[in-house]
């Protein structure tokens, strides 16, 4: 089962079996879709561990243990691609926006 869906400028992506809709620049859908696959086994880490219940904490402990990863694993500064790094970051965020907007409203 695919992890997204390509539709319009944007993609409609599942995380942790809820379907979010975030924009994609044009020729940047790859990286996303590695993104969305990364991250879900990254909430489903978490999930599974059973100490954490909600889904908006899943997320926050789940981009703690990326950024966790990302800080202690850095490639030497010749190596870094900021245009790349700023991109996924960003994809990064509105995914979470999506999400964590997603959960206020079930709460009301």
């Amino acid at each position: 089962m695919s992890e997204a869906k390509a539709r319009d400028r944007g993609l409609t992506i599942n995380l942790l079996g809820r379907e979010f809709r975030v924009a994609c620049p044009e020729g940047e859908e790859k990286q996303l879709l590695a993104s969305v696959e990364y991250l879900n086994r990254k909430l489903r880490e978490v999930r599974d561990t059973g100490k954490v219940v909600g889904n908006e904490r899943i997320a926050l402990m789940a981009a703690l243990n990326v950024a966790h990863e990302l800080l202690t694993n850095r490639p030497p500064a010749a190596a870094f691609d900021s245009a790349e790094f700023r991109g996924r970051i960003q994809a990064m965020q509105e995914t979470v926006e999506s999400a964590l907007a997603a959960d206020q409203e079930n709460l009301f």
